[in-house]
């Protein structure tokens, strides 16, 4: 099976160095929406001093960090599966003796990543040449424990956007139901605002949520603004939402496809 993904590595690997204009495009999209943020919520703290006991130089050391976790952790399945489906071009992978999503689609997804992330790299320490962040609370135990907590991160987001990428099987809207869902994303995961930002009650409710769990959660843990009760309920979260995004994409993807059909399939 490793010799199986390391080919599927291979594959996907050169083929991301075939579409560098889309790699460009989507690294300028992971980098407007924290570096504006960014720029917002620090002006308004710096005029009044302090947003919701968070500084300039707080929102500007979360939104650099976030910039890193949210490359990490976020999904593209939608844009690479969907339209197989869609179109029936899926017919030919069903008949490998390999999980289409489970192998391809997830070695395309750790491709992207990885030179994404390599190409971000340079970028991102330009910005804190630009910004001066406090990485005052990041040590070698915060980093190493951020490790996991990605990785179970993006495993969730993974099979929660397989998921939601899998409802092409009953519906041509799918990349409608993605927009809402990326939606909640952005609005309790962290990435719109810092969640203790919210109100009491919502911040309450959201924090037992698995999109936290990609973005928020991960960041504060390398900022270490998490105390150990915190971590060992994020770790014991993020094991709980895996196991039930895990049974969610198995259900749709058996049912799903069931009843797809291709012509000449």
């Amino acid at each position: 099976m490793l010799r199986i993904y390391r080919r599927f590595w291979q594959v996907n690997w050169a083929e991301q160095w075939q579409y560098r204009a889309n790699m460009i495009m989507y690294l300028l999209y992971w980098l407007v929406s924290p570096v504006v943020y960014l720029a917002v919520w620090s002006a308004v703290a710096s005029e009044r001093g302090s947003v919701g006991g968070l500084t300039a130089n707080d929102f500007i050391t979360y939104y650099l960090v976030l910039l890193l976790v949210d490359t990490l952790t976020s999904d593209i399945t939608i844009y690479l599966l969907a339209f197989r489906i869609q179109d029936g071009t899926l017919s030919g992978e069903l008949l490998r003796p390999v999980h289409p999503i489970l192998t391809n689609i997830l070695m395309n997804n750790l491709a992207f990543k990885a030179l994404t992330f390599a190409v971000l790299v340079p970028i991102w320490i330009g910005l804190c040449l630009a910004f001066r962040p406090d990485f005052s609370g990041v040590t070698a135990g915060t980093l190493l424990l951020a490790v996991p907590a990605i990785a179970l991160g993006f495993a969730i987001a993974f099979l929660l956007g397989a998921t939601i990428t899998c409802i092409a099987f009953w519906t041509t809207r799918v990349y409608a139901l993605n927009e809402f869902y990326s939606g909640l994303i952005l609005l309790f995961s962290g990435q719109f605002v810092p969640l203790e930002l919210m109100p009491g009650p919502i911040q309450q409710v959201v924090l037992y949520l698995p999109f936290q769990l990609m973005k928020y959660g991960p960041v504060q843990l390398i900022l270490g603004r998490l105390t150990p009760e915190e971590i060992a309920r994020n770790t014991a979260l993020s094991l709980f939402w895996l196991a039930v995004a895990a049974l969610l994409f198995r259900w749709v993807w058996r049912n799903g496809t069931r009843r797809f059909s291709a012509v000449g399939a």
